[in-house]
């Protein structure tokens, strides 16, 4: 059987792994090695990581919220919030009046009063 002669195909393949661990620390952006290997383990965290900030920021959202109608209302919560938008089927995601809350937070006391009444 003839040998087979990898020259341009199999340094192409390093030289794309290495640009995607050129910023990596030591032996992990030097040697071919540990250089796939802190790769795969990059893209794993990434991949993991996507959902964990969406639950991140989804917790924060419903923090905001929480603590300023708690500030304007002593009686009312997050979840009465929440509650009172399902029952008048008003499609507002957390991110909104998140936002609402931090910019300008007697807006979200005016959303939440109209809301209840």
């Amino acid at each position: 059987m003839t040998r087979v002669r990898r020259r341009y195909i199999a340094r192409r393949r390093r030289t794309k792994i290495r640009l995607f661990a050129a910023t990596f620390r030591g032996a992990h952006s030097r040697l071919t090695r540990t250089t796939t290997q802190q790769k795969m383990r990059a893209l794993v965290s990434t991949h993991r990581d996507r959902g964990r900030r969406k639950r991140s920021f989804r917790r924060l959202w419903i923090t905001r919220i929480n603590a300023v109608t708690r500030e304007n209302r002593g009686s009312h919560s997050y979840s009465r919030l929440i509650f009172d938008l399902y029952k008048r089927q008003l499609l507002l995601n957390r991110k909104i009046p998140a936002q609402i809350a931090i910019s300008n937070r007697n807006c979200l006391d005016t959303i939440s009063n109209a809301i209840i009444k």
